[in-house]
């Protein structure tokens, strides 16, 4: 690319050209506001002067141990202190984070382990079985070829002390004594190039085997601030972290809340009533959850709510279609929820459901039904469209025309660990294909409509599985509701419906119940939308707590074909 002509010739130079990344929040914070609460979990608090110490001991105990630029540290752990410190402390040292969700199984944890060859392993006392079993699984599969990594223990002084003791009788260090090894006044070096990588994060399994999504200073940075932007989080927010750190990064809010100066609430268990009880008790302004906490936090009993809030509490959600049903009730309750979508390729969230202040004179079922739409771009986000899946050109428009919805800008990923066929499949065209179909309002907001796998083709017509599922959390004895194709000899598929009933709904009542779903259904929606079946049960869920369709879809399949008529 040729240089377009400028008005000057002067060069980047020391004094005004520096990477861009999220470490220099911290240092800020620290400065800025020593003694203010940077993180509280139970018991144990830090101050950011204290946050900001931990840190550098931490990089400079990985550094002494030569885990710098090149090296990958892998941490399995809840929403605890030292994974926060994690975010910071191991990209200070060069290296590159690797928050590992802890609800994943050995073998895979194996996987990714040796994927990414982790030189150092932190782990959550409460985790340390999992990585053991997953270590000796790597150590099986590579015979003895993968050097397998340090091994640090994190304690938790709210939990029992067996497993601690366990893991340090095994030979782990442990991570306090760690950080003891490590200078509090280290000089850590920030990258040169801020496309230097700061974390990676593998994608929820649904393919073969996990996308290694390789994340850089630059989009981190960028992310952090649109964050603080697009929510309009005032500087010194209370954060309650309902939302696991090691989905993608928190969606980059754990660098976040140093930018603002703020402070961390941490837990290891979320709860509904561990959600009340820290808004009450703890000053919560803000919190992030999937949809399907939210549901929890609306449904919870009474004894494990404390209402009326004691201030207005913000709420972001992600992660799924949020049925307008939850959002209003979020909203009776005294919760403001800003609705984002994003994926771990684009640092978490990175389009909006923008609250306009013209909505505020709308009926309650209208704000909800314009507030579950996926809304327009980030702030850290250049370009985003819905484009035709045969020649890539954007649809109009109409709320109706459907597409996939492609992303390009400063935060999406650099690309998948070691995977240059995935790259280019998932790069092709100059955009970041996201897999999601969507439609574009007259507004310019995008809707989505179905992730391409999930859509029902019943009689040559697209069902939007999301659409019915809206209609069906409006049923007052609906806890949980999940709606697949199933197989249907007239029609080819038609919807089935799983169904997880409030906990008031006895058993004996599950067979009016699923009449009474359908002829509901019938009053509600198109004739062709109806489930043809309804299913009780719990979900499966994947470790992201997302439900998982496909199990559903060869439970459906398994159950055979609905017969044809004979009317």
């Amino acid at each position: 690319m040729g240089m377009e002509r400028d008005i000057d010739d002067l060069p980047k130079n020391a004094a005004n050209y520096t990477a861009l990344t999220p470490l220099w929040f911290l240092e800020r914070a620290a400065t800025v506001h020593p003694s203010r609460k940077s993180l509280v979990h139970g018991s144990v608090e830090y101050t950011w002067h204290q946050t900001y110490q931990r840190c550098r001991r931490l990089a400079s105990a990985l550094a002494k141990r030569s885990v710098t630029f090149g090296s990958t540290v892998a941490v399995v752990a809840p929403n605890v202190p030292a994974l926060y410190e994690a975010h910071f402390g191991i990209p200070m040292a060069g290296a590159v984070l690797n928050a590992v969700n802890v609800r994943l199984n050995a073998e895979t944890i194996a996987f990714l382990l040796g994927h990414s060859l982790a030189a150092v392993l932190m782990v959550d006392q409460e985790f340390y079985n999992l990585a053991e079993e997953s270590l000796s699984i790597l150590a099986n599969k590579t015979k003895g070829k993968f050097q397998p990594p340090l091994m640090i223990v994190i304690g938790d002084t709210n939990c029992d002390p067996k497993p601690l003791q366990y893991a340090l009788g095994k030979g782990a260090i442990e991570y306090e004594q760690f950080l003891e090894t490590g200078d509090p006044d280290f000089a850590w070096k920030p990258p040169q190039d801020e496309w230097h990588s700061i974390a990676l994060g593998y994608t929820s399994g649904t393919t073969a085997s996990p996308k290694g999504v390789v994340l850089h200073h630059r989009g981190a940075y960028l992310m952090a601030l649109s964050n603080a932007i697009v929510w309009n989080i005032k500087e010194g927010a209370v954060y309650l972290w309902t939302l696991p750190m090691f989905h993608c990064n928190g969606w980059c809010f754990a660098w976040t809340l140093a930018a603002i100066c703020g402070t961390n609430i941490c837990l290891r268990q979320v709860t509904a009533r561990a959600v009340y009880s820290a808004v009450a008790s703890l000053g919560v302004t803000h919190f992030c959850a999937a949809p399907v906490v939210l549901n929890t936090i609306v449904n919870a009993p009474k004894e494990d709510t404390i209402l009326p809030l004691p201030r207005l509490v913000h709420v972001m959600t992600a992660g799924a279609a949020p049925p307008p049903s939850v959002l209003s009730a979020m909203s009776q309750r005294g919760f403001r929820v800003a609705h984002t979508y994003g994926l771990s390729e684009t640092y978490g969230p990175s389009t909006i459901c923008a609250w306009k202040p013209e909505w505020d004179l709308l009926p309650p079922e209208t704000q909800a039904r314009l507030n579950a739409r996926q809304g327009v771009r980030y702030i850290g986000l250049e370009h985003l469209d819905v484009v035709s899946t045969q020649d890539m050109k954007p649809v109009p428009a109409d709320g109706k025309t459907i597409g996939e919805i492609v992303f390009r800008g400063n935060v999406v990923m650099k690309g998948y660990l070691k995977n240059p066929k995935a790259n280019e499949e998932t790069f092709a065209g100059g955009w970041y294909h996201s897999g999601d179909l969507a439609v574009k309002h007259p507004d310019g907001y995008i809707e989505i409509k179905d992730r391409s796998k999930d859509i029902i083709i019943s009689g040559g017509e697209n069902i939007s599985s999301v659409e019915v599922e809206n209609i069906l959390y409006q049923h007052p004895a609906i806890l949980e509701v999940s709606v697949v194709a199933r197989p249907d000899e007239q029609w080819g598929e038609s919807p089935c419906a799983f169904v997880t009933p409030k906990p008031d709904v006895k058993d004996s009542d599950r067979e009016r119940l699923a009449g009474d779903i359908i002829s509901f259904s019938r009053s509600k929606m198109p004739k062709y939308w109806v489930p043809k079946s309804v299913i009780f049960g719990p979900l499966p869920k994947t470790a992201t707590g997302k439900i998982q369709k496909h199990l559903l879809r060869a439970k459906a399949k398994e159950m055979g074909p609905i017969k044809k008529s004979k009317l």
